[in-house]
């Protein structure tokens, strides 16, 4: 099976069923620093993986829908929020993104790192994220921006936008939106195999403004 052929679904359950947890199960850096100011209310967490940031917002007092296209990601999410005592705050949602969105809206929306090797409407499903926005809620998008430099002919396909190109690619409103953080950092990898390395990602931070 290709990458071309299978589904988003059989490709992410492919790789969650490769080992026993693929994440740390900790929140994501820039999420727990940047959401940590931020009155607890709903949040949508969009690519939640195995439920590390998910579990994390909700042991703070958000009430958090968590969406992933990966049954065997959730189930383990599922658990780590019942050992976390946190499950009854969670609405745990499985999504192909590309094709069907959760409804409502959220004073926080969540993308981290929402990339994937198949074929993924990113700038569309992220148009959908910032419209999910509650007045006065927070968008926070962080991925990486550009390859290693060790993978750039591996994966011709993946595109892996600037921070500027992020936010232009949303297509909001003038004058309904304010820019809070628009950056770029180097960030540290670390392998399960313990080897670690350098790479660029970026994080856009938008608050939506409040309704006069």
């Amino acid at each position: 099976m290709t990458n071309e052929t299978a589904s988003a679904a059989e490709l992410w359950d492919a790789r969650y069923s490769e080992s026993e947890r693929i994440w740390s199960g900790q929140p994501n850096t820039v999420l727990a620093r940047e959401v940590a100011p931020l009155k607890p209310g709903t949040a949508l967490d969009l690519g939640c993986g195995e439920g590390g940031d998910a579990v994390w917002l909700a042991e703070r007092g958000w009430r958090v829908t968590a969406v992933d296209v990966s049954r065997v990601a959730l189930d383990r999410a599922i658990k780590h929020a019942a050992a976390a005592g946190v499950g009854d705050r969670i609405d745990w949602q499985r999504h192909d993104l590309a094709t069907s969105f959760p409804t409502g809206s959220f004073d926080l929306v969540s993308a981290q790192f929402l990339h994937t090797l198949g074929d993924m409407p990113r700038e569309e499903i992220l148009q959908k994220a910032a419209a999910a926005v509650a007045p006065g809620g927070v968008l926070l998008i962080e991925g990486h921006s550009g390859l290693p430099h060790w993978e750039q002919h591996a994966h011709p396909e993946v595109r892996l936008p600037s921070p500027d190109e992020v936010i232009e690619a949303l297509n909001l409103p003038d004058g309904q939106w304010e820019v809070l953080l628009n950056e770029e950092h180097e960030r540290v990898q670390v392998m399960p195999d313990g080897e670690s390395f350098t790479r660029t990602d970026s994080t856009v931070k938008l608050r939506r403004l409040p309704q006069r």
